[in-house]
């Protein structure tokens, strides 16, 4: 195969997947659902939304709660195709190039502060992705598997993983409070609360101890 073809195949795969999965979801599902699902994975490829608010909101608006999990998850795998695919080229890719960079420089300082990834390795960078911290995504998952000198498959592995496991379990909690909501308002909406204010708290006390590598 030719250099050329070669490369571009490899930048448009992911993209291609993804477009197929939505195309195989328009076949079963009414085309509101279908736009509501397309909607809410755009809005997460765009920050600053995370999985932690766009999948409750899939599941508060009728999404079963395995179909917006998985289409999440899938997101954050196709992240780490892409980096495992074209990580040199995504260097030269505005904005994302420049964060990548950043990221880069930074890396001893961010594993510094994370020694569980250091750790663990392979499990560390599941555990990484499944929490939904900043920069936990199939890209920012991508970036730590290299610091660690972990291989692409494994990379990849690591990542579906994680997504997978992270957003079914943030899908079934969802599914759950949203379902006490309708069952008992006042308990549901307590919960929802108290699940709420520790995401904020835990987000705050993250972002006091972790230094802030990404700027």
């Amino acid at each position: 195969m030719h250099p050329t073809i070669r490369a571009v195949s490899r930048f448009l795969l992911p993209f291609l997947l993804g477009c197929l999965y939505l195309a195989l979801c328009a076949l079963f599902l009414t085309p509101e659902r279908a736009l509501l699902l397309t909607g809410l994975m755009l809005a997460y490829v765009v920050p600053p939304a995370g999985k932690e608010t766009v999948i409750p909101l899939g599941v508060a608006l009728g999404l079963p709660w395995w179909l917006i999990g998985t289409s999440i998850a899938l997101l954050d795998v196709l992240a780490g195709l892409f980096m495992a695919l074209n990580f040199e080229l995504a260097f030269h890719i505005p904005v994302l190039g420049g964060w990548i960079s950043r990221f880069m420089d930074h890396g001893q300082a961010f594993l510094s502060r994370r020694p569980w990834l250091k750790k663990y390795y392979f499990t560390g960078v599941v555990l990484f992705v499944m929490f939904p911290l900043q920069g936990s995504g199939g890209i920012g998952a991508s970036l730590v598997g290299r610091l660690l000198g972990m291989s692409r498959k494994a990379v990849l592995l690591a990542i579906t993983i994680g997504a997978f496991l992270g957003c079914y379990l943030i899908a079934l909690g969802s599914e759950f409070i949203w379902a006490l909501i309708i069952a008992r308002p006042l308990l549901g909406i307590a919960v929802a609360i108290a699940v709420i204010v520790a995401i904020i708290v835990g987000y705050f006390v993250y972002r006091w101890k972790m230094p802030r590598v990404e700027e």
